[in-house]
C-alpha cells in the first residue's frame, strides 16, 4: 500500500492528497514533483494524510502521485520556467493594450511540463479574447488557458504580508475565502474604518471571521442589551455588552452606570416584564 502526503502546489497554492511508493517517505517542507488532475507540477509537502486530514480537507479533496524529490536540474528548470513566466506576463500585456481589451491581467502560471500556461485576469464584464489566446499560442507554442479571477484572488496571487505583520492568510493557510461581513466588525467593537479592516484585496480582512462564532455564542449567552436585570445592587437596564470580557454595563436607577460582572446577574426579566427568568 503506498504512503499518502497532503501535497501545496500550482500558483494558487491547491492543497490535494498525492500517493507515492511505499518504500519512499517525505518530510515536510520537501519539495516535489507531482502528477495532478492538471498536469507536472512543483508542490510542497505539509504532512502524512489521515482520516482527520481527509475531514478537514472534504471528500473531493483534489488528488495526485508524487513523482519524485526535486533535483538540483528540476530546480534550474524552474527557475527558467519563471523566467518564461515574466516573459509571457508582458508579451500578453502588451496584446490585451493592442486589442484595447477590457480586463486587466494579474499573473501568468506555466506548468512544469511545459504543455499549458495559464494567464489570469480581472474584468468588470465579459471579454471576448479568442483572438487574444490564438496570438498567445502561436506565439509561445503552448496550450492556453484564460482565468478570470475576483479581487480577493488576486491578493491570493499576489500578496505578501498583512497589517499584522505575518504573511496574509489566502496566501498560506485558507483554502476557501470566508465570507466577511461588517456586522462581524461590530460585534467585535474593531474600528469601522474601512482602510483599517480591509485586507490587501480591498475587502473586509477574513481574520474578523475567525473569532465571530465565539462572539457570537458568548452574545448570546449575555442578556442582551435593552433587557431588564436585576443583580445584588437593585434593578437595571442593559446598556452594552463586553463580550470576552463576559460583563454588562447596567444603568441602575438615577442613571447610575455600573460595568457588572455576569456572575452578579440574578434574575433577568423580560423586555415585556413578562415572566421572569432565573440565572440560577
Amino acid at each position: 500500500m503506498s504512503t499518502r502526503y497532503i501535497v501545496r502546489y500550482g500558483t494558487t497554492r491547491i492543497v490535494g492528497e498525492f500517493s507515492t511508493k511505499e518504500s519512499q517517505t517525505h518530510d515536510r517542507y520537501s519539495q516535489v514533483i507531482v502528477r495532478s488532475d492538471r498536469g507536472v507540477e512543483w508542490g510542497e509537502v505539509l504532512c502524512p494524510a489521515t482520516e482527520t486530514t481527509r475531514q478537514y480537507l472534504g471528500k473531493d479533496v483534489k488528488s495526485g502521485r508524487i513523482l519524485r524529490v526535486a533535483s538540483e536540474q528540476d530546480h534550474v528548470q524552474r527557475d527558467e520556467i519563471a523566467k518564461q513566466e515574466r516573459v509571457q506576463f508582458d508579451g500578453c500585456r502588451d496584446m490585451i493594450a493592442e486589442r484595447n481589451l477590457q480586463m486587466q491581467l494579474v499573473d501568468v502560471e506555466h506548468f512544469f511540463g511545459g504543455d499549458r500556461a495559464i494567464f489570469y485576469y480581472l474584468a468588470e464584464k465579459r471579454v471576448d479574447f479568442r483572438e487574444l489566446v490564438k496570438a498567445l499560442a502561436q506565439r509561445y507554442r503552448t496550450r492556453i488557458e484564460m482565468r478570470q479571477i475576483g479581487v480577493r484572488d488576486e491578493a491570493k496571487l499576489l500578496a505578501d504580508y498583512g497589517d499584522c505583520g505575518k504573511p496574509v492568510c489566502c496566501n498560506t493557510h485558507l483554502r476557501e475565502m470566508p465570507p466577511v461581513s461588517m456586522k462581524m466588525a461590530k460585534l467585535q467593537k474593531a474600528t469601522l474604518d474601512p482602510t483599517k479592516i480591509s485586507g490587501r484585496c480591498g475587502r473586509l480582512k477574513c481574520c474578523l471571521r475567525y473569532e465571530y462564532d465565539t462572539y457570537e455564542e458568548y452574545r448570546r449567552e449575555l442578556p442582551a442589551i435593552g433587557a431588564t436585570v436585576i443583580t445584588k445592587q437593585g434593578q437595571g437596564r442593559v446598556l452594552a455588552q463586553e463580550i470576552l470580557a463576559r460583563k454588562l454595563l447596567i444603568a441602575y436607577d438615577g442613571e447610575r452606570r455600573v460595568m457588572t460582572d455576569e456572575q452578579d446577574i440574578v434574575t433577568v426579566v423580560s423586555r415585556g416584564g413578562g415572566k421572569k427568568e432565573s440565572k440560577d
